[in-house]
């Protein structure tokens, strides 16, 4: 059970590492890998509530839902890369800012 709290403590701080770097950064490739990192906390946690109980089998159902979960990750951060590189090309930055909207550029 140690090995539990470990991987748990782990996927705690992973995941606020992640909320700590999407809340703080306005750069939109920055709040991407935030968001990544904060994926990778929770598929932690999920593995880690995996562990094998008293008879020595490991339940399956973690497992299957972090591998949704990583195929779901990986099909959101190619969609918001995407959508990035556009906010890109229209603005010629890639950051947040709430002085400007791509309204304003094409106006």
């Amino acid at each position: 059970m140690h090995g539990f709290y470990i991987y748990a403590v782990t996927a705690m701080l992973l995941f606020c590492l992640g909320l700590w770097g999407l809340a703080s950064h306005k750069n939109l490739l920055r709040k991407i890998v935030a968001l990544n990192v904060m994926a990778g906390g929770v598929f932690l946690l999920f593995i880690s509530i995996a562990n094998p109980d008293q008879s020595g089998q490991v339940d399956p159902v973690p497992q299957a839902m972090v591998l949704t979960g990583i195929v779901v990750a990986i099909s959101l951060t190619a969609f918001a890369l995407f959508l990035t590189r556009r906010i890109h090309e229209k603005t010629g930055h890639a950051e947040l800012d709430t002085s400007c909207s791509i309204e304003d550029e094409e106006g």
